[in-house]
């Protein structure tokens, strides 16, 4: 039964928590102490802030907390740090209370956003309750991970609805919240409520700490024979976990059956790319690696392989703090120290108690380890000294390893401080934007008292209290001199004493910032234009965050050829090196789209808060002509695939719904199905999900098969064309290059090798000088497709200086053997000259 099933007709405190103990109970589920102690709060009507260890069942308090709003008739908020936790608690909380009473909002998606129960992610609160303030329909709000309070980026955004939202009830919940007197006195100043603070110092699984100065491979043996498996191995960066696995392939730490149950498990799910392969080899042998540079399918396959007690180590990094469904027995951490972007440091308290609180899950383990490694020199010495024994002259001779350059000192003494710390008092982020000013300036009220609240009484320390009144008097005085905003001598009917000038759309501050910036400059394109559908989708692409990673790989690539260029002609050192600097990834439309912004920006000035970033990705993908395993292999991103198909996820999402359909010319179609397919023969789940909640009507039962595969890469026509299109125009632009050995590495396998290739070119060139590879080149009008039900005949024609016309590529296009590798299988035929 839906718990919404158990309503009981009297909304009093009493009938509602027994209501939903019996619920819970029905579910096989008894509550902890400090959980009833919660809910019993929240049905009380006090402000929670919930302080218990990862594993105590904070998501069942969160749950009752919304069915106590909902059965009061108010309107109640979940909020996480990131899109993909919302996700999954809209999915959990629908199935608890019903679609039609859940609604998510992440900027991606908005699904049913009127609900009474809402999903989204914190900064879509903040904006609500900066536009709405006081008078928001908000009854309740559940903050989930407060400690992302003390972010330096975003943790204004945990801030501001404690600030706005005077007549709400809060729970505010996180394993690692430290000293929280400032916020318990705060909530009840400002909301008039009782603030109770639940804290459980004690483990429904409880944990025992260890620190080792064995080496790695004898730790982990040691930690296997005595089942205290699974192991999660912590390590601080992507490389380092993916080498850890690789290492340990050498230990046999699974029994035949054990394998045999890992490989039934796994099934026909398909490992598409280097890495995957990688994993595949790494799985069967019991070891898991998992961070965020992988494509989430591989992910979800290590955390099932987990769950199922298959998996006898996890490689992986510390981000698994933050929502990783994974069972681990043992967190064992390789160092106490970590590179934060700017300089290596000590764990703090709260990291490490946030990392190893993931240890010891409650319904999978009795008791949960911690173990730390001592450091690797350390280990080393202490080997030597063992080898000494106990004479104390040749104890004296050992020659102590001294630690690396660089090194930040940690020992045992610096673990027991962690054991015993309590994680330390979050910090104020607070930030003043020009949305944050324009949001309060278009509600009703006198916006000057409720700025000068927000500026005056926040959490901020009174110095930054200082700055952030200047920078707000700036924005102001800025938004006047634009005309954006002006000043009333007399309040109107609403009681503002200023108003805007201009009309905001209604999801403003809600959505992707520069989308209405990306319309407005659809204009400046022209759409007869060969490069329209690739000069829109770098528009899009500039509207989007940097993926830094994949943009120092660009640049990386880009200066290495450079490099090579300026040796071969003589450059010399000095200069090469100063024409280096100049060098970055590519920005294609750079100056026009910085001149429009400038203008844009002149008459909106809120999107000063979020600058204009050209850059190619989706766009250096399609010219190109590359698979993306193929350009993962270009730029060397195996460690960060996962980013580079959540971006090309986020690029289709962002042209899907920021242009308007008729704007969509049908190469920009092509263009945009070509881009979803690649993404979805990859790893459907990125689209999946979210093309049923903005789309609930379509059919997506068959979106994925039981075996992780999409849907056959030829079911997708449109798409599928742009793909063989791609494929015949990269043998073009290699053929412009004479590029033969790259030829023979596409097609050698079927007879088509660099000689074949030279041969066959040799007369095209004899007539003429070059073959052209501009937007006309590789356009639908060149290709010609016989299509057959199991096999296309494809030509490629070559566009030539004199536009004759006449030479070309001929192949065939094998449709099963492509829906089986999820790309178009090309065979050459022929490379030659059809006479008219």
């Amino acid at each position: 039964m839906s718990l919404l099933d158990h309503l009981p007709a009297d909304p009093e405190p009493d009938s509602l928590f027994e209501t939903f103990a019996t619920w819970a109970e029905e579910r096989g589920l008894t509550l902890y102490p400090h959980q009833e102690e919660a809910l019993i709060e929240v049905v009380s009507g006090s402000n929670v802030i919930l302080s218990t260890p990862t594993g105590s069942g904070k998501s069942l308090v969160a749950a009752g907390a919304h069915f106590t709003s909902f059965a009061r008739g108010e309107r109640s908020f979940y909020t996480a740090p990131i899109k993909a936790l919302v996700s999954e608690k809209f999915f959990d909380l629908c199935e608890v209370f019903g679609t039609v009473n859940v609604g998510m909002m992440t900027g991606d998606a908005s699904v049913n956003p009127g609900a009474p129960i809402v999903c989204c992610t914190a900064e879509v609160l903040a904006n609500i309750a900066l536009r709405d303030g006081a008078e928001a329909d908000i009854g309740q709000v559940v903050m989930d991970e407060f400690h992302f309070y003390a972010e330096p980026d975003r943790g204004w955004a945990w801030q501001v609805p404690l600030l706005e939202l005077p007549r709400v009830q809060f729970l505010l919940m996180s394993a690692t919240l430290g000293d929280v007197t400032r916020f318990e006195e705060d909530l009840t100043r400002r909301t008039g409520r009782t603030t109770s603070v639940v804290k459980s110092a004690e483990r429904p699984v409880p944990l025992f700490y260890s620190y080792r100065t064995t080496a790695l491979h004898e730790t982990l043996e040691e930690l296997l024979s005595t089942h205290e498996s699974p192991v999660y191995i912590v390590h601080f960066t992507q490389a380092q976990a993916v080498e850890r696995a690789q290492s340990l392939t050498s230990i046999n730490m699974c029994s035949r059956a054990e394998k045999d149950a890992i490989a039934k498990e796994i099934g026909n799910f398909r490992f598409t790319t280097r890495f995957g392969r990688n994993l595949s080899r790494y799985v069967r042998h019991g070891i898991g690696v998992h961070h965020a540079g992988m494509l989430p399918k591989y992910r979800r396959l290590v955390e099932r392989l987990a769950q199922a007690g298959l998996l006898k180590v996890i490689c992986g990094t510390d981000t698994l703090g933050v929502g990783v469904n994974v069972p681990i027995r043992t967190v064992l951490f390789t160092g106490l120290s970590k590179y934060d972007g700017a300089r290596v440091r000590r764990l703090s308290a709260r990291e490490f108690h946030q990392i190893a609180g993931r240890a010891g899950r409650a319904g999978f383990d009795t008791v949960g380890n911690v173990v730390v490694q001592a450091p690797e020199h350390v280990v080393e010495n202490e080997k030597a000294l063992a080898k000494a024994g106990d004479d104390p002259k040749k104890r004296r001779k050992v020659v102590r390893k001294k630690a690396p350059e660089g090194f930040v000192g940690w020992d045992k003494a610096t673990f027991e401080k962690l054991i015993a710390a309590d994680p330390e008092p979050l910090t104020s982020r607070f930030k003043v934007s020009n949305a944050m000013l324009l949001s309060v300036i278009a509600r009703p009220g006198d916006c000057f008292a409720a700025m000068r609240q927000l500026l005056t009484d926040n959490h901020e320390e009174p110095k930054y209290r200082r700055r952030h009144i200047s920078e707000a008097i700036a924005i102001y005085r800025s938004l006047l001199d634009g005309g954006i905003v002006e000043k009333l001598d007399e309040p109107d009917e609403a009681g503002r004493t200023a108003r805007l000038t201009v009309d905001l759309q209604p999801d403003f501050a809600l959505n992707q910032p520069l989308s209405t910036f990306a319309l407005a400059s659809l204009e400046l394109l022209d759409p007869t234009s060969p490069s329209y559908p690739l000069d829109v989708l770098t528009l899009v692409e500039s509207t989007l965050d940097d993926p830094r990673q994949i943009l120092a790989a660009q640049q990386n690539k880009e200066r290495g050829e450079a490099i090579a260029r300026m040796k071969a002609e003589g450059v010399e050192y000095e200069e090469r090196m100063e024409r280096l600097e100049e060098i970055t990834y590519p920005k294609p439309l750079e100056e026009l789209l910085d001149h429009a912004y400038e203008v844009y920006r002149r008459g909106h000035p809120w999107v000063g808060d979020h600058p204009l970033r050209p850059k190619s990705v989706a766009r250096d993908l399609y010219e190109r002509a590359m698979t993306f395993s193929e350009y993962i292999g270009h730029y060397e991103l195996a460690r960060s695939e996962g980013l580079v198909l959540r971006y090309l996820a986020g690029a289709y999402k962002a042209v899907n719904q920021t242009i308007p359909e008729d704007a969509k010319t049908e190469e920009l179609r092509d263009l945009i199905e070509w881009l979803g397919e690649l993404v979805r023969q990859v790893d459907s789940s990125l689209l999946d999900e979210w093309e049923e909640l903005t789309n609930p009507s379509a059919d997506t039962a068959e979106t994925e098969c039981a075996d992780d595969r999409p849907k056959p890469v030829t079911a997708n026509h449109r798409a599928f064309r742009v793909l063989v299109r791609n494929e015949l125009f990269r043998r073009v632009e290699l053929a412009a290059r004479e590029d033969y050995a790259k030829l023979g590495e596409l097609d050698g396998a079927s007879g088509w090798d660099a000689t074949a290739w030279e041969e066959a070119l040799a007369d095209y060139y004899d007539e003429y000088d070059e073959i052209g590879i501009g937007p006309d080149a590789r356009g639908p009008a060149l290709l010609l497709v016989e299509e057959d039900a199991q096999v296309w005949r494809v030509r490629q024609i070559f566009d030539d200086p004199e536009d004759h016309h006449d030479w070309g590529i001929s192949a065939e296009i094998d449709l099963a053997a492509s829906d089986e590798e999820g790309r178009a299988v090309v065979q050459v035929t022929a490379v030659n000259r059809l006479e008219a």
